[in-house]
């Protein structure tokens, strides 16, 4: 099944989609939240489903589709974790888990137009595997228990504007990665039983229909596991707190593609958890 949160920004109705139909979750949920997330809210869904007591949500092909989860108090990001993005930037391979932050206003819908800053001109996309918590995760001992606390995944574009990251930083990335619009989340939320090895996704993304990204979270130097299990040594992450777990090789930090312009169109998706689709546009 896959959580869903659709219509206008701001009032987005709770919904799931099951066997191609989409279903209104609102006589469960006010919202697919942390408090949904951390009241075992997806087996309430299961629930619901398995006795067919969930109403058709009306012309749910015509509503805009939100991010599948409503205020994260935390998006956190692990920088450099595929090999050869890495290689490509010029860094060897981390020997510990990068770490930076996303101001959490940044997560639009999937859809939405991602709008460059006044005086951006280095913006980039970056396709990642985004986890997002389901209970609270501190100081854990094993992989198993850091697996444990994981509610489902998603599709994340943690778009970075690198002249702000690296040249106007001060040391700290978060400055070119906390522009509004700058997080494009789902298009929905897969449950962690539903899909099965996060290790071994195909994930890739598109610039104006040309190829960028194509890669497998195969290839991530920390794994799904050890980002949460490290990460609860140093901070408690919270129901509904959202992790982007690092981006493959082919970006235009590269210096192999020029960076987004106005009007251009970007396609980020990953196997088993859908596709999204962002028009850049001018402040």
């Amino acid at each position: 099944m896959d959580l869903m949160r659709l219509g206008p920004a701001g009032r987005e109705k709770p919904a799931v989609r099951h066997d191609g139909t989409v279903y209104d979750l609102s006589g469960i949920t006010a919202d697919i939240d942390g408090g949904f997330l951390a009241d075992d809210g997806i087996a309430a869904v299961r629930r619901a489903l398995a006795a067919r007591s969930l109403p058709e949500l009306q012309d749910a092909a015509s509503l805009r589709v939100g991010p599948p989860v409503a205020r994260p108090g935390a998006v956190v990001c692990v920088g450099q974790n595929y090999a050869a993005h890495a290689a490509e930037t010029g860094d060897p391979p981390p020997s510990t888990p990068i770490i930076f932050f996303k101001h959490p206003n940044t997560v639009v819908g999937p859809d939405d137009d991602v709008v460059i800053p006044p005086t951006a001109e280095k913006v980039d996309w970056e396709v990642e595997l985004a986890v997002v918590i389901g209970r609270r995760a501190s100081y854990l001992s094993s992989h198993e228990e850091a697996l444990a606390c994981i509610a489902g995944y998603t599709v994340s574009n943690d778009v970075s504007e690198r002249d702000f990251q690296i040249h106007q930083s001060g040391g700290q990335w978060s400055k070119g990665k906390c522009c509004p619009t700058f997080n494009p989340l789902g298009p929905v939320l897969v449950p962690a039983e539903d899909l099965g090895d996060p290790q071994d996704l195909r994930l890739y993304s598109t610039v104006n229909g040309e190829a960028r990204q194509d890669s497998s979270t195969a290839d991530m130097v920390f794994g799904v596991a050890e980002i949460i299990r490290h990460l609860s040594q140093y901070m408690a992450l919270d129901p509904g707190d959202v992790v982007n777990t690092g981006t493959p090789q082919g970006v235009a930090l590269s210096g192999r593609f020029p960076y987004l312009r106005a009007g251009d169109t970007m396609t980020i998706g990953i196997e088993g958890l859908g596709e999204q689709r962002q028009t850049v546009v001018g402040h």
